[in-house]
Protein backbone atom coordinates (compact mmCIF):
# COMPACT_ATOMS: atom_id res chain seq x y z
CA UNK A 1 0.00 0.00 0.00
CA UNK A 2 1.42 3.44 -0.90
CA UNK A 3 2.78 5.58 1.92
CA UNK A 4 1.07 8.95 2.24
CA UNK A 5 3.48 11.89 2.49
CA UNK A 6 1.70 14.62 4.41
CA UNK A 7 2.27 18.33 4.85
CA UNK A 8 4.51 18.51 7.93
CA UNK A 9 4.16 20.84 10.93
CA UNK A 10 7.56 22.51 10.86
CA UNK A 11 6.88 24.61 13.96
CA UNK A 12 4.62 24.25 17.00
CA UNK A 13 2.27 26.98 15.73
CA UNK A 14 2.21 26.06 12.04
CA UNK A 15 -1.29 25.26 10.74
CA UNK A 16 -0.67 25.68 7.02
CA UNK A 17 2.15 26.54 4.64
CA UNK A 18 3.17 27.03 1.04
CA UNK A 19 4.65 24.14 -0.89
CA UNK A 20 7.31 26.37 -2.39
CA UNK A 21 9.24 23.84 -4.49
CA UNK A 22 9.47 20.13 -5.16
CA UNK A 23 13.03 18.80 -5.13
CA UNK A 24 11.90 15.44 -6.56
CA UNK A 25 9.60 14.40 -9.38
CA UNK A 26 7.32 11.45 -10.03
CA UNK A 27 9.35 8.31 -10.62
CA UNK A 28 12.30 9.41 -8.51
CA UNK A 29 13.66 7.05 -5.86
CA UNK A 30 14.22 8.50 -2.39
CA UNK A 31 15.82 7.24 0.79
CA UNK A 32 15.43 8.34 4.39
CA UNK A 33 17.06 11.75 4.83
CA UNK A 34 16.80 12.78 1.16
CA UNK A 35 15.47 16.30 0.58
CA UNK A 36 12.03 16.19 -1.03
CA UNK A 37 10.57 19.69 -0.94
CA UNK A 38 10.93 23.25 0.29
CA UNK A 39 8.10 24.38 2.56
CA UNK A 40 7.48 28.08 3.23
CA UNK A 41 6.20 28.70 6.74
CA UNK A 42 5.27 32.01 8.30
CA UNK A 43 8.93 32.71 9.12
CA UNK A 44 11.23 30.79 6.80
CA UNK A 45 11.56 28.42 3.88
CA UNK A 46 12.57 25.03 5.25
CA UNK A 47 13.62 21.77 3.61
CA UNK A 48 11.45 18.69 4.09
CA UNK A 49 13.25 15.35 4.30
CA UNK A 50 12.02 11.87 3.42
CA UNK A 51 11.44 9.49 6.33
CA UNK A 52 10.86 6.29 4.32
CA UNK A 53 12.44 4.98 1.16
CA UNK A 54 10.67 4.16 -2.07
CA UNK A 55 9.57 5.72 -5.35
CA UNK A 56 7.57 8.94 -5.72
CA UNK A 57 4.57 7.52 -7.54
CA UNK A 58 2.34 10.57 -7.47
CA UNK A 59 2.63 14.26 -6.56
CA UNK A 60 -0.77 15.48 -5.37
CA UNK A 61 -0.02 19.11 -4.51
CA UNK A 62 1.77 21.22 -7.09
CA UNK A 63 4.67 23.43 -6.11
CA UNK A 64 3.68 27.02 -5.44
CA UNK A 65 0.40 25.99 -3.79
CA UNK A 66 -0.53 28.27 -0.88
CA UNK A 67 -2.47 27.54 2.31
CA UNK A 68 -1.79 23.78 2.36
CA UNK A 69 -3.11 22.55 5.70
CA UNK A 70 -0.83 20.53 7.96
CA UNK A 71 -1.68 16.84 7.49
CA UNK A 72 -2.80 17.20 3.87
CA UNK A 73 -1.48 14.35 1.68
CA UNK A 74 0.92 16.00 -0.77
CA UNK A 75 2.45 12.92 -2.45
CA UNK A 76 2.44 9.12 -2.52
CA UNK A 77 5.48 6.91 -1.99
CA UNK A 78 5.47 3.29 -3.15
CA UNK A 79 7.89 0.41 -2.86
CA UNK A 80 9.52 -1.08 -5.94
CA UNK A 81 6.92 -2.92 -8.02
CA UNK A 82 3.98 -1.65 -5.96
CA UNK A 83 1.15 0.07 -7.81
CA UNK A 84 -0.05 3.46 -6.63
CA UNK A 85 -3.60 3.82 -5.35
CA UNK A 86 -5.66 6.94 -4.72
CA UNK A 87 -4.95 8.67 -1.41
CA UNK A 88 -7.37 8.60 1.45
CA UNK A 89 -9.81 11.45 1.64
CA UNK A 90 -8.14 14.58 2.87
CA UNK A 91 -9.39 17.93 4.09
CA UNK A 92 -10.79 20.17 1.45
CA UNK A 93 -8.75 23.12 0.28
CA UNK A 94 -9.62 26.18 2.37
CA UNK A 95 -10.35 28.16 -0.76
CA UNK A 96 -12.98 25.64 -1.92
CA UNK A 97 -14.41 24.31 1.34
CA UNK A 98 -18.17 23.83 1.50
CA UNK A 99 -20.22 26.14 3.73
CA UNK A 100 -20.99 24.82 7.19
CA UNK A 101 -24.46 23.32 7.79
CA UNK A 102 -26.15 22.24 11.02
CA UNK A 103 -25.11 18.82 12.30
CA UNK A 104 -28.68 17.76 13.06
CA UNK A 105 -30.55 16.26 10.11
CA UNK A 106 -34.32 16.93 9.67
CA UNK A 107 -36.76 14.19 10.75
CA UNK A 108 -37.46 11.52 8.17
CA UNK A 109 -41.06 12.70 7.83
CA UNK A 110 -40.15 16.33 7.29
CA UNK A 111 -40.30 17.48 3.67
CA UNK A 112 -37.03 18.74 2.26
CA UNK A 113 -37.13 21.64 -0.16
CA UNK A 114 -35.15 20.96 -3.30
CA UNK A 115 -33.49 23.93 -4.93
CA UNK A 116 -34.28 24.17 -8.65
CA UNK A 117 -31.31 24.10 -10.97
CA UNK A 118 -30.44 27.73 -11.65
CA UNK A 119 -30.19 29.01 -15.18
CA UNK A 120 -26.63 29.97 -16.02
CA UNK A 121 -26.46 33.75 -15.62
CA UNK A 122 -24.52 36.14 -17.80
CA UNK A 123 -21.15 37.28 -16.41
CA UNK A 124 -21.54 39.62 -13.45
CA UNK A 125 -19.09 41.87 -11.68
CA UNK A 126 -17.22 40.29 -8.76
CA UNK A 127 -18.56 41.55 -5.45
CA UNK A 128 -17.69 41.09 -1.82
CA UNK A 129 -21.01 40.09 -0.20
CA UNK A 130 -23.62 42.37 -1.80
CA UNK A 131 -21.14 45.20 -2.42
CA UNK A 132 -19.88 45.64 -5.95
CA UNK A 133 -16.11 46.06 -6.19
CA UNK A 134 -15.25 49.28 -7.99
CA UNK A 135 -12.54 51.90 -7.73
CA UNK A 136 -13.48 55.28 -6.20
CA UNK A 137 -12.91 56.97 -9.59
CA UNK A 138 -15.17 54.43 -11.32
CA UNK A 139 -17.91 55.00 -8.75
CA UNK A 140 -17.76 58.77 -9.23
CA UNK A 141 -17.87 58.52 -13.05
CA UNK A 142 -20.77 56.03 -12.84
CA UNK A 143 -22.74 58.43 -10.66
CA UNK A 144 -22.08 61.33 -13.06
CA UNK A 145 -23.24 59.25 -16.06
CA UNK A 146 -26.19 57.61 -14.18
CA UNK A 147 -24.73 54.16 -14.81
CA UNK A 148 -25.85 51.34 -12.54
CA UNK A 149 -22.67 49.52 -11.44
CA UNK A 150 -24.67 46.27 -11.38
CA UNK A 151 -24.79 46.44 -15.18
CA UNK A 152 -21.02 46.70 -15.59
CA UNK A 153 -18.58 43.77 -15.80
CA UNK A 154 -15.26 44.66 -14.17
CA UNK A 155 -12.00 44.00 -15.97
CA UNK A 156 -9.67 45.16 -13.18
CA UNK A 157 -7.89 42.99 -10.60
CA UNK A 158 -10.25 40.35 -9.14
CA UNK A 159 -13.15 41.67 -11.24
CA UNK A 160 -12.87 45.22 -9.92
CA UNK A 161 -14.69 47.86 -12.01
CA UNK A 162 -12.27 50.52 -13.25
CA UNK A 163 -12.53 53.73 -15.27
CA UNK A 164 -12.21 51.98 -18.65
CA UNK A 165 -15.24 49.79 -17.82
CA UNK A 166 -17.36 52.88 -17.09
CA UNK A 167 -16.23 54.58 -20.32
CA UNK A 168 -17.45 51.61 -22.36
CA UNK A 169 -20.64 50.98 -20.37
CA UNK A 170 -24.18 51.55 -21.65
CA UNK A 171 -26.08 53.95 -19.33
CA UNK A 172 -29.42 52.37 -20.19
CA UNK A 173 -28.48 48.74 -19.62
CA UNK A 174 -30.58 46.71 -17.21
CA UNK A 175 -28.97 45.19 -14.13
CA UNK A 176 -27.56 41.72 -14.63
CA UNK A 177 -29.86 39.07 -13.25
CA UNK A 178 -28.64 36.82 -10.51
CA UNK A 179 -30.40 33.44 -10.02
CA UNK A 180 -32.02 32.84 -6.66
CA UNK A 181 -31.93 29.28 -5.33
CA UNK A 182 -34.65 28.11 -2.95
CA UNK A 183 -33.08 26.24 -0.06
CA UNK A 184 -34.18 25.00 3.36
CA UNK A 185 -34.00 27.61 6.09
CA UNK A 186 -30.95 27.22 8.27
CA UNK A 187 -29.67 29.16 11.25
CA UNK A 188 -27.65 32.20 10.26
CA UNK A 189 -23.95 31.57 10.85
CA UNK A 190 -22.12 33.78 13.30
CA UNK A 191 -20.19 36.57 11.62
CA UNK A 192 -16.58 35.67 10.92
CA UNK A 193 -14.00 37.48 13.04
CA UNK A 194 -12.22 40.35 11.35
CA UNK A 195 -8.96 39.46 9.65
CA UNK A 196 -6.27 41.72 11.15
CA UNK A 197 -4.29 41.50 7.91
CA UNK A 198 -7.11 42.85 5.76
CA UNK A 199 -8.82 46.19 6.46
CA UNK A 200 -12.50 46.02 7.49
CA UNK A 201 -13.42 48.18 4.51
CA UNK A 202 -11.70 48.25 1.12
CA UNK A 203 -8.85 50.74 0.92
CA UNK A 204 -9.47 53.46 -1.64
CA UNK A 205 -6.73 53.57 -4.24
CA UNK A 206 -6.48 55.03 -7.71
CA UNK A 207 -6.20 52.18 -10.18
CA UNK A 208 -5.56 54.64 -13.03
CA UNK A 209 -1.96 55.07 -11.79
CA UNK A 210 0.43 52.49 -13.31
CA UNK A 211 0.89 49.82 -10.68
CA UNK A 212 1.66 46.19 -9.93
CA UNK A 213 -0.12 43.92 -7.46
CA UNK A 214 2.00 41.50 -5.47
CA UNK A 215 0.62 38.57 -3.53
CA UNK A 216 1.60 38.63 0.15
CA UNK A 217 3.94 35.89 1.32
CA UNK A 218 3.14 33.88 4.43
CA UNK A 219 5.87 35.80 6.26
CA UNK A 220 4.44 39.20 5.31
CA UNK A 221 0.94 38.08 6.36
CA UNK A 222 2.30 36.98 9.72
CA UNK A 223 4.20 40.25 10.21
CA UNK A 224 1.06 42.24 9.39
CA UNK A 225 -1.06 40.16 11.76
CA UNK A 226 1.39 40.28 14.67
CA UNK A 227 2.12 44.00 14.37
CA UNK A 228 -1.60 44.77 14.21
CA UNK A 229 -2.13 42.58 17.27
CA UNK A 230 0.73 44.28 19.13
CA UNK A 231 -0.36 47.85 18.44
CA UNK A 232 -4.04 47.06 19.02
CA UNK A 233 -3.74 45.14 22.29
CA UNK A 234 -0.51 46.29 23.97
CA UNK A 235 -0.36 49.76 25.58
CA UNK A 236 3.15 50.87 24.66
CA UNK A 237 5.18 53.26 26.80
CA UNK A 238 8.37 54.69 25.25
CA UNK A 239 11.46 55.73 27.21
CA UNK A 240 14.55 57.24 25.53
CA UNK A 241 18.07 57.88 26.83
CA UNK A 242 21.20 59.25 25.17
CA UNK A 243 24.23 57.03 25.71
CA UNK A 244 27.87 58.00 25.26
CA UNK A 245 29.65 55.38 23.13
CA UNK A 246 33.31 56.41 23.29
CA UNK A 247 34.36 53.92 25.99
CA UNK A 248 32.47 51.07 24.30
CA UNK A 249 34.05 51.81 20.92
CA UNK A 250 37.52 51.88 22.49
CA UNK A 251 36.95 48.55 24.25
CA UNK A 252 35.57 47.02 21.06
CA UNK A 253 38.72 47.99 19.16
CA UNK A 254 40.95 46.45 21.82
CA UNK A 255 38.89 43.24 21.97
CA UNK A 256 38.82 42.86 18.18
CA UNK A 257 42.60 43.18 18.06
CA UNK A 258 42.92 40.46 20.71
CA UNK A 259 40.33 38.23 19.02
CA UNK A 260 41.75 38.58 15.51
CA UNK A 261 43.82 35.35 15.71
CA UNK A 262 40.59 33.48 16.52
CA UNK A 263 38.77 34.97 13.54
CA UNK A 264 36.18 36.71 15.75
CA UNK A 265 35.09 40.29 15.13
CA UNK A 266 32.72 42.05 17.52
CA UNK A 267 30.12 44.51 16.32
CA UNK A 268 28.58 47.26 18.44
CA UNK A 269 25.33 45.32 18.22
CA UNK A 270 26.97 42.23 19.79
CA UNK A 271 27.97 44.34 22.79
CA UNK A 272 24.49 45.88 23.01
CA UNK A 273 22.91 42.40 23.02
CA UNK A 274 25.13 41.56 25.98
CA UNK A 275 24.26 44.87 27.68
CA UNK A 276 20.50 44.29 27.30
CA UNK A 277 20.82 40.73 28.62
CA UNK A 278 22.79 41.83 31.70
CA UNK A 279 20.42 44.77 32.32
CA UNK A 280 17.36 42.48 32.26
CA UNK A 281 18.95 40.28 34.92
CA UNK A 282 19.70 43.38 36.99
CA UNK A 283 16.12 44.68 36.55
CA UNK A 284 14.01 41.47 36.47
CA UNK A 285 10.72 43.40 36.58
CA UNK A 286 11.27 44.15 32.88
CA UNK A 287 12.05 40.54 31.93
CA UNK A 288 8.40 39.48 31.90
CA UNK A 289 5.40 38.38 29.87
CA UNK A 290 1.84 39.57 30.54
CA UNK A 291 -0.80 36.81 30.42
CA UNK A 292 -4.00 38.63 31.34
CA UNK A 293 -4.41 37.51 34.93
CA UNK A 294 -0.85 36.22 35.34
CA UNK A 295 2.66 37.62 34.99
CA UNK A 296 5.55 35.40 33.90
CA UNK A 297 8.92 36.51 35.31
CA UNK A 298 11.97 34.99 33.59
CA UNK A 299 15.24 34.20 35.31
CA UNK A 300 17.17 34.04 32.03
CA UNK A 301 17.49 36.74 29.37
CA UNK A 302 16.97 35.37 25.83
CA UNK A 303 17.40 38.25 23.38
CA UNK A 304 15.61 38.16 20.02
CA UNK A 305 17.58 40.18 17.46
CA UNK A 306 15.75 41.74 14.49
CA UNK A 307 17.37 40.70 11.19
CA UNK A 308 16.16 42.05 7.85
CA UNK A 309 15.79 39.34 5.20
CA UNK A 310 14.28 39.29 1.71
CA UNK A 311 10.53 39.65 2.08
CA UNK A 312 10.41 40.63 5.73
CA UNK A 313 11.98 40.40 9.15
CA UNK A 314 12.95 37.56 11.46
CA UNK A 315 14.25 37.53 15.04
CA UNK A 316 16.83 34.81 15.76
CA UNK A 317 17.47 34.41 19.48
CA UNK A 318 20.66 34.60 21.53
CA UNK A 319 19.78 32.43 24.51
CA UNK A 320 21.15 33.39 27.93
CA UNK A 321 22.76 36.55 26.56
CA UNK A 322 23.77 37.65 30.07
CA UNK A 323 25.65 34.42 30.71
CA UNK A 324 27.62 34.25 27.44
CA UNK A 325 30.88 35.97 26.55
CA UNK A 326 30.76 38.70 23.92
CA UNK A 327 32.90 36.55 21.60
CA UNK A 328 30.36 33.71 21.85
CA UNK A 329 27.50 36.13 21.17
CA UNK A 330 29.34 37.49 18.11
CA UNK A 331 30.00 33.99 16.73
CA UNK A 332 26.42 32.83 17.29
CA UNK A 333 24.92 36.02 15.88
CA UNK A 334 26.98 35.80 12.70
CA UNK A 335 25.81 32.23 12.13
CA UNK A 336 22.17 32.96 12.97
CA UNK A 337 22.02 36.05 10.75
CA UNK A 338 23.47 34.21 7.76
CA UNK A 339 21.12 31.25 8.12
CA UNK A 340 18.20 33.65 8.62
CA UNK A 341 18.96 35.28 5.26
CA UNK A 342 19.28 31.83 3.67
CA UNK A 343 15.94 30.75 5.18
CA UNK A 344 17.62 27.90 7.07
CA UNK A 345 16.70 28.67 10.68
CA UNK A 346 14.93 26.05 12.75
CA UNK A 347 11.77 27.14 14.62
CA UNK A 348 13.48 26.83 18.02
CA UNK A 349 16.04 29.40 16.86
CA UNK A 350 13.53 32.21 16.23
CA UNK A 351 10.52 31.40 18.43
CA UNK A 352 10.39 32.61 22.01
CA UNK A 353 12.76 35.09 23.63
CA UNK A 354 12.15 37.32 26.63
CA UNK A 355 12.96 40.67 24.98
CA UNK A 356 14.06 42.02 21.60
CA UNK A 357 16.58 44.47 20.16
CA UNK A 358 16.25 46.29 16.83
CA UNK A 359 19.20 48.31 15.51
CA UNK A 360 18.56 50.84 12.72
CA UNK A 361 21.76 52.76 13.41
CA UNK A 362 23.55 51.29 10.40
CA UNK A 363 20.95 53.06 8.21
CA UNK A 364 21.68 56.42 9.82
CA UNK A 365 18.42 56.48 11.79
CA UNK A 366 18.91 58.74 14.81
CA UNK A 367 16.02 57.41 16.94
CA UNK A 368 12.79 55.44 16.52
CA UNK A 369 10.10 53.62 18.48
CA UNK A 370 9.93 49.86 17.91
CA UNK A 371 6.80 47.72 18.18
CA UNK A 372 6.83 45.09 20.93
CA UNK A 373 7.12 41.50 19.71
CA UNK A 374 4.41 39.64 21.69
CA UNK A 375 4.39 37.86 24.05
CA UNK A 376 7.57 39.66 25.09
CA UNK A 377 7.30 42.66 27.42
CA UNK A 378 9.82 45.04 25.85
CA UNK A 379 12.01 45.85 22.85
CA UNK A 380 15.08 48.11 22.62
CA UNK A 381 15.34 50.39 19.55
CA UNK A 382 18.93 51.44 18.80
CA UNK A 383 19.77 54.55 16.77
CA UNK A 384 23.00 55.65 15.11
CA UNK A 385 26.08 56.67 17.06
CA UNK A 386 27.08 60.17 15.99
CA UNK A 387 29.27 62.97 17.23
CA UNK A 388 27.25 65.52 19.20
CA UNK A 389 27.91 68.36 21.62
CA UNK A 390 28.04 66.75 25.06
CA UNK A 391 28.77 67.90 28.58
CA UNK A 392 31.88 66.06 29.80
CA UNK A 393 33.08 66.68 33.36
CA UNK A 394 31.11 69.91 33.52
CA UNK A 395 32.44 71.29 30.24
CA UNK A 396 30.94 71.26 26.78
CA UNK A 397 32.76 68.91 24.46
CA UNK A 398 32.24 66.51 21.54
CA UNK A 399 31.30 62.88 22.17
CA UNK A 400 29.97 59.93 20.19
CA UNK A 401 26.39 59.64 21.39
CA UNK A 402 23.62 57.14 20.57
CA UNK A 403 19.90 57.42 21.33
CA UNK A 404 18.18 54.23 22.49
CA UNK A 405 14.45 53.87 23.10
CA UNK A 406 12.78 51.14 25.11
CA UNK A 407 9.18 50.17 24.26
CA UNK A 408 7.49 48.59 27.27
CA UNK A 409 4.19 46.74 27.77
CA UNK A 410 2.60 49.12 30.27
CA UNK A 411 0.21 46.41 31.49
CA UNK A 412 3.15 44.57 33.01
CA UNK A 413 5.98 47.11 33.35
CA UNK A 414 5.64 50.40 35.20
CA UNK A 415 7.37 53.48 33.88
CA UNK A 416 9.74 53.60 36.87
CA UNK A 417 10.87 50.02 36.24
CA UNK A 418 11.36 50.72 32.53
CA UNK A 419 13.39 53.81 33.43
CA UNK A 420 15.54 51.72 35.76
CA UNK A 421 16.28 49.28 32.92
CA UNK A 422 17.24 52.12 30.55
CA UNK A 423 19.59 53.54 33.18
CA UNK A 424 21.17 50.09 33.65
CA UNK A 425 21.77 49.81 29.88
CA UNK A 426 23.29 53.32 29.81
CA UNK A 427 25.61 52.50 32.73
CA UNK A 428 26.80 49.25 31.12
CA UNK A 429 27.51 50.88 27.74
CA UNK A 430 29.31 53.88 29.23
CA UNK A 431 31.33 51.63 31.60
CA UNK A 432 31.68 48.57 29.34
CA UNK A 433 34.16 46.60 31.47
CA UNK A 434 31.09 45.45 33.38
CA UNK A 435 30.11 43.47 30.28
CA UNK A 436 33.23 41.35 30.65
CA UNK A 437 32.90 40.64 34.37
Amino acid sequence: MPIEIKMPALSPTMEEGTLAKWLVKEGDSVSSGDLMAEIETDKATMEFEAVDEGVISQILVAEGTDNVKVGTVIALLTQEGEAASPPASQPASPAKSAPAVPDAAPPASAPVAVAPAPVAPPPAPVASGDRIKASPLARRLAAEKSIDLATVAGTGPNGRIIKADIDSANPGAAPMATPVAVAPAVAAPAPAPADPVRPAAPVAWDDTIPHAIEKLSNMRKTIARRLTEAKSTIPHIYLTVDVRLDALLKLRGELNKALEPRGVKLSVNDLLIKALGVALIQVPKCNVTFLGDQLVSYTRADIAVAVSIPGGLITPIIKDAAGKSVSTIATEMKDLAQRAKDGKLQPAEYQGGTASISNMGMFGIKAFDAVINPPQGMILAVGAGEQRPYVIDGALGIATVMSVTGSFDHRAIDGADGAQLMQAIKALVENPLGLLA
